[in-house]
C-alpha cells in the first residue's frame, strides 16, 4: 500500500495493490513494517501498534567498519606521498581559483590574486566534493580546501561514531549519561535501532528525561528535524530516510532577551582550520557567532519553531538577532558571574581537540587521511547545558564542510585575509586564532 496525491483536489489516497486474487468481502491484511524479517527489529518497528520490551538487548553502540563508512561514497584516491620529499619555495603571490563568491569579494591581501582559471590556480577552494587527490599530487604545488575523507566529521552519523573512539567506557551504568560527556547521546536509526529502543526503556526505567531530536544524516537547516519523546513516533521516522535519534538537551544554558523579557535557547559557531593531520595542527578563530531562539525556551510545544530552534535565515518572517561576540561575553559576565566565560571556552577548544584526534586515530577511509596539499575550514555548531553541579557542558551538534561565511566577513573585514594568511603563508596572529 502506498500514498498517492492527486493534486488537482489536494487529496491523498492509499492504494492498494493485491498480491493475490481477492473473493468479493474477503478482509485484505498489509504488512506495515514490509521487508523486515528480522524479529527484534520487527518489534522495534511495530511499537506503534504492539507494545513491547527489548530492555535485554544490549544497548552499547555497535562498531562500524570501513564498508559502512565508504556506504553512498565514491571512494577517494589518496595522495602520493612520495611526491612530497622537497620543501617547496614560497612565493610571493598566489593564485586563488575559487567557486564561493564571498571569498573573491573579502580576500583583499595582495599576496593573494583570484583568477578564473582553475588550472593556473596555486590555490582550489572549491565548494563541491573533491576525490581526485592522487592525481592532484602530481602537481605537488598546488593547494585545496579539503582533506581526504573528511566526511566522517561532517555527515552526522559518522561524527557520532568517530567522537566515540577515545573513550575507556561507553556509558554510566548508574545515569546512563554516554561519553564522550560533551557529545549527545545519539544513535543510529538505520544500523542501531533495536538498540536505542533498548536505551530509551533502560532510560524510562529509571524515570529519566526521555526527550530527542531526530534528524537525517545529512540535511541543515532543520530540514526533517523532529523533537518528541513520543517513542512510537520516533520508529515511524526513519521511513523518511536514515536519521540519528540524538538525545535532546533539555536543561540547555539560556540567554535573556531584554526585548522579550525571557530566556532563550542560543548556540554558538566556532570555525575551525584544519592545516595538517601527521601531525595534527589545528586552529580555532577566536571570534564565534551566535544564533538565538525568538522565544523563551520551555520544555513543551515542539512544533514551535522559534522556541526550539536557533536557524532563523531560512525562516520566513522570523526576526533574526545578531551580536558580535564580544558584545555576548560582556551580557554573558552580567547574565552568570560566577562562570568566567574563559573557563567555558577552555571546555570548548578542550571538545574540539580531542574531537579531532579521534579523526586522525584511523586511516582512511575511517579516519581523516594525510595529504600535504590539503588545507580545510569547517564551522562547528555548539551549545552548552547545565549538570547537576552546575558546571557548564558544551554540547558538539554538527560541524559544517563549506559554511556560509557571510556574517563573518560582515563582522570581520579581514575574516578570509586572516585565515589564507594563516593557511597558506603560515602566518598566524594570535589575537585572532588559538592553536589547539
Amino acid at each position: 500500500m502506498v500514498p498517492f496525491i492527486y493534486v488537482n483536489d489536494q487529496i491523498t489516497y492509499s492504494l492498494i495493490f493485491p498480491i493475490k486474487d481477492l473473493l468479493f468481502g474477503e478482509v485484505v491484511c498489509r504488512d506495515f513494517i514490509e521487508n523486515i524479517k528480522e524479529e527484534q527489529q520487527r518489534m522495534a518497528y511495530a511499537l506503534p501498534w504492539k507494545e513491547a520490551s527489548l530492555l535485554d538487548v544490549d544497548f552499547n553502540h555497535l562498531k562500524q567498519g570501513p564498508d559502512y563508512f565508504l556506504s553512498g561514497h565514491i571512494k577517494e584516491s589518496l595522495p602520493m606521498l612520495e611526491n612530497f620529499t622537497e620543501v617547496l619555495p614560497e612565493k610571493n603571490r598566489y593564485k586563488v581559483f575559487t567557486e564561493y563568491d564571498i571569498i573573491k569579494e573579502n580576500l583583499t591581501d595582495n599576496r593573494f590574486e583570484i583568477i578564473e582559471d582553475e588550472n593556473e590556480a596555486d590555490i582550489l577552494w572549491y565548494t563541491k566534493h573533491f576525490k581526485q587527490f592522487k592525481e592532484l599530487s602530481e602537481t605537488p604545488q598546488k593547494f585545496i580546501n579539503q582533506f581526504p575523507f573528511e566526511y566522517i566529521l561532517t555527515i552526522k552519523d559518522l561524527l557520532c561514531i568517530t567522537c566515540r573512539r577515545k573513550q575507556p567506557k561507553i556509558h554510566d551504568t548508574s545515569t546512563l549519561e554516554t561519553f564522550p560527556t560533551w557529545l549527545p547521546t545519539t544513535y543510529n536509526l538505520k544500523t542501531e535501532l533495536i538498540q536505542f529502543v533498548s536505551y530509551y526503556q533502560h532510560r524510562t526505567e529509571k524515570g529519566l528525561d526521555n526527550h530527542w531530536i531526530i534528524k537525517p544524516f545529512n540535511l541543515a537547516r532543520g530540514l526533517d528535524t523532529h523533537i518528541t519523546n513520543n517513542l512510537s513516533y520516533i520508529m515511524r521516522l526513519p521511513s523518511t530516510g536514515p536519521k540519528i535519534a540524538q538525545k535532546y538537551i533539555e536543561k540547555p544554558v539560556l540567554f535573556h532577551r531584554t526585548e522579550i523579557s525571557g530566556k532563550v535557547k542560543f548556540d554558538v559557531r566556532y570555525v575551525l582550520l584544519l592545516k595538517s593531520v601527521k601531525p595534527l595542527e589545528a586552529y580555532i578563530y577566536r571570534n564565534f557567532f551566535l544564533r538565538f531562539a525568538n522565544k523563551p525556551f520551555e520544555l513543551n510545544n515542539f512544533d514551535e519553531y522559534e522556541k526550539h530552534f536557533t536557524v532563523m535565515n531560512y525562516t520566513e518572517g522570523a526576526q533574526l538577532k545578531h551580536m558580535l561576540c564580544a558584545d555576548f561575553k560582556v551580557h554573558w559576565a552580567e547574565q552568570y558571574p560566577s562562570i568566567s566565560w574563559d573557563s567555558v571556552e577552555e571546555s570548548v577548544f578542550s571538545m574540539f581537540k580531542e574531537m579531532f584526534e579521534c579523526a586522525i586515530i584511523e586511516s582512511g577511509p575511517c579516519g581523516i587521511a594525510e595529504s600535504p596539499q590539503s588545507r580545510a575550514l569547517y564551522a562547528a555548531d555548539i551549545m552548552l547545558e547545565w549538570k547537576e553541579d552546575g558546571v557548564v557542558q558544551p554540547k558538539l551538534l554538527e560541524v559544517n564542510w563549506t559554511p556560509d561565511c557571510k556574517r563573518a566577513c560582515l563582522y570581520y573585514k579581514d575574516f578570509y585575509n586572516d585565515i589564507f594568511k594563516l593557511l597558506f603563508l603560515d602566518e598566524c596572529n594570535n589575537d585572532m586564532f588559538k592553536k589547539l
